[in-house]
């Protein structure tokens, strides 16, 4: 554009400042400055939020730079396209001419088009005597080519944000694949610890998130998920260690030794039978004596068989050792009936649960050997648990000891798992609003 030059547009519309600073940029492009017309335009297309512009208008700005005959947008090849609104439908889709013209004027008040407007508001060029173009009346490019450095500029800033959701993203799917694995093992391997909750405020932070966060949005939720994911760790490494330095819980076997001498065994049918067997050797669980009442005290002193139980109990829990499990709490919610074989009738520590553990034990004909083995496999305080759940599912356990013997077993080969037995009774013994609800 000439230098001093000012262009108004013709007729009702109005002059801005916005379109007087654009023109006086142009003024300012050093005479050799050039710049490929496509790249520019994908410069754009990247460029576009925050350039405020919408991909309807851009496809109209392709359709312009068609028309523009050079690669390079330069002031030597001009900078001004002429087409008519028919033309550049056609070469827009077949988009509607009133809206070429809403998404033209869109264009020059992003300051990326200049309108240079004829006399008569016609867009055209004159030639001189050579046929060179002389004078054109249309769009000027030019504020393409002397905003150039700064479209780039926007461009790259839109590609580095992209990019960094991009990576936020990769990291917070790791960080939930962490943290849910993490949570499934300790749960697995019976792990000390709240669990339960530990994944629900997990759940709660994940589904928090709004349907299209912000970047600071996806800062703060990686940020709370490394940090848990750091305490869930920290947690494991120490149940880990506590687990080493407690030995190998398999070289305590030979001090565990049966107080009766009288072996139990031919009262204890295996857990399956084959077909055609006899199952008159069979328990039957109904006839058990004082099955779900609580043994009581005579006098003021203990029963025997109670200090008998007090007694095994200690036993195993010297030989065995601590070991973590599931908390009290939770193993009394889904197994309500062991509090009634707790001493006087309730249970407030691990120790009380052991004791009642081996009243029920003996009450349902488990031998002294199965629930030693038990112990052995699966730690005092998850045979415990298991002696509680197989009272609560007493009218569906044919053989209480075969089915203590096979989960032994199975515990042994690392094909059980507690958990899912013990919740499984937490709903089964929830409220039945709570349940259908």
């Amino acid at each position: 554009m000439e230098a001093g030059y000012v262009t108004t547009p013709f007729g009702r519309r109005p002059m801005t400042l916005g379109m007087l600073a654009s023109q006086k940029l142009t003024r300012e492009i050093e005479p050799d400055k050039s710049v490929d017309k496509w790249k520019i335009y994908r410069a754009l297309c990247e460029a576009k939020p925050l350039l405020g512009v919408t991909d309807r208008a851009l496809a109209v700005l392709n359709a312009l730079l068609s028309f523009y005959p050079k690669n390079d947008l330069c002031e030597d090849n001009g900078l001004v396209v002429f087409p008519s609104n028919a033309q550049l439908s056609l070469r827009s889709h077949g988009m509607a001419e009133q809206t070429i013209r809403r998404h033209l004027a869109a264009l020059v008040e992003a300051g990326l088009l200049i309108r240079k407007d004829s006399p008569n508001g016609k867009r055209y060029a004159r030639r001189g005597m050579e046929g060179e173009v002389s004078d054109a009346f249309g769009f000027s490019l030019a504020p393409l080519l002397s905003r150039a450095e700064e479209i780039e500029h926007l461009a790259g800033t839109v590609v580095a944000e992209r990019l960094h959701i991009q990576q936020l993203r990769e990291r917070i799917s790791l960080c939930r694949r962490d943290i849910a694995k993490l949570i499934e093992t300790a749960v697995a391997e019976q792990l000390g610890g709240d669990w339960q909750a530990i994944y629900l405020g997990f759940r709660s932070l994940i589904e928090d998130l709004p349907r299209f966060p912000t970047t600071a949005a996806l800062e703060n939720l990686l940020d709370e998920l490394v940090i848990l994911r750091d305490d869930i760790v920290i947690q494991l490494e120490m149940q880990l260690k506590t687990q080493k330095q407690s030995g190998n819980p398999y070289q305590n076997e030979r001090h565990i030794q049966n107080s009766n001498p009288e072996s139990y065994s031919d009262l204890e049918p295996s857990f399956e039978t084959k077909q055609g067997a006899t199952t008159v050797d069979k328990p039957d669980l109904t006839t058990v004596p004082m099955v779900g009442k609580p043994v009581v005290s005579v006098g003021g002193r203990q029963s025997g068989r109670r200090k008998a139980a007090e007694r095994d109990a200690g036993a195993i829990s010297e030989a065995r050792g601590d070991l973590k499990s599931f908390p009290l709490g939770l193993v009394l919610q889904a197994c309500p009936q062991i509090i009634d074989y707790g001493p006087g009738g309730a249970i407030g520590s691990w120790r009380d649960l052991l004791s009642a553990a081996v009243v029920v034990r003996t009450m349902l004909n488990v031998s002294p050997s199965a629930y030693q083995d038990a112990c052995l496999a699966m730690g005092p305080e998850n045979a415990a648990t298991v002696m509680a759940c197989i009272l609560e599912r007493g009218g569906h356990i044919n053989s209480a000891g075969g089915y203590l013997r096979d989960l032994t077993r199975r515990t042994e080969k690392e094909q059980f798992a507690i958990g899912p037995m013990l919740m499984s009774l937490v709903r089964a013994n929830a409220p039945t609003g709570r349940r259908t609800g």
